[in-house]
């Protein structure tokens, strides 16, 4: 069995973290390169993700996540924020950073460009919030498997009211939205659920072969 599957049966949304287990940062930074390094759609990253370690903060912020412990528990609280209303500004600035990056003049990437303008921007403006939100997920999926092989416990969180977190944290002035939240840090010894049996469809409910 690879390290991938056993990481994989290994983990599970945790329902109990322990507060005093702390994620290092040399951690963190891996976790954050992971992120970082996650595929999206053009290789735009339509997000940001915000670590938030104020404790003050997490506690204004639990009740708006139907008071789960994990939010103020875990070592770090995550919040994967989509860009709203996500146009030509950010499409321009992501040719410049190809353009940096590879060397390259940006008149090469005219037709690049041009083309994503035809294809994002003239999009409702509820469509793009959605894509770009769809996007956060993606991200997510690298901190899970990125997790798993750090033995550190991840639970994703759709359990939330985003326009809360939008307020609490200001996101709305930066342009953000609240998507997702993700808690990560070390399962707490009293936590049953790391004792259950991982519950997935088998390969013939789950698989089509076409």
């Amino acid at each position: 069995m690879s390290n991938f599957i056993k990481n994989a049966n290994w983990r599970y949304a945790t329902k109990k973290f322990d507060a005093a287990k702390k994620v290092s940062n040399e951690d963190l930074d891996t976790l954050k390169e992971a992120i970082r390094l996650s595929a999206s759609s053009y290789g735009l990253q339509p997000y940001k993700v915000i670590f938030v370690e104020n404790p003050e903060l997490r506690a204004q912020l639990q009740p708006a996540a139907w008071g789960q412990g994990q939010i103020v528990d875990a070592s770090h609280l995550l919040v994967f924020a989509n860009i709203t209303d996500f146009g030509d500004a950010q499409i321009d600035s992501y040719i410049n950073n190809v353009a940096t990056t590879r060397g390259l003049p940006t008149d090469a990437l005219q037709g690049y460009s041009d083309f994503m303008k035809s294809k994002i921007t003239t999009l409702p403006l509820e469509n793009r919030n959605t894509w770009t939100s769809k996007q956060t997920y993606i991200a997510l999926s690298n901190l899970l498997n990125a997790a798993a092989e750090l033995n550190i416990d991840v639970t994703p969180m759709e359990g939330f009211e985003p326009a809360k977190f939008n307020e609490i944290l200001g996101l709305e002035a930066l342009g953000l939205n609240a998507s997702l939240v993700a808690t990560i840090g070390y399962r707490h010894s009293e936590d049953d659920t790391q004792h259950y049996a991982k519950v997935r469809k088998s390969n013939e409910e789950l698989f089509i072969n076409l």
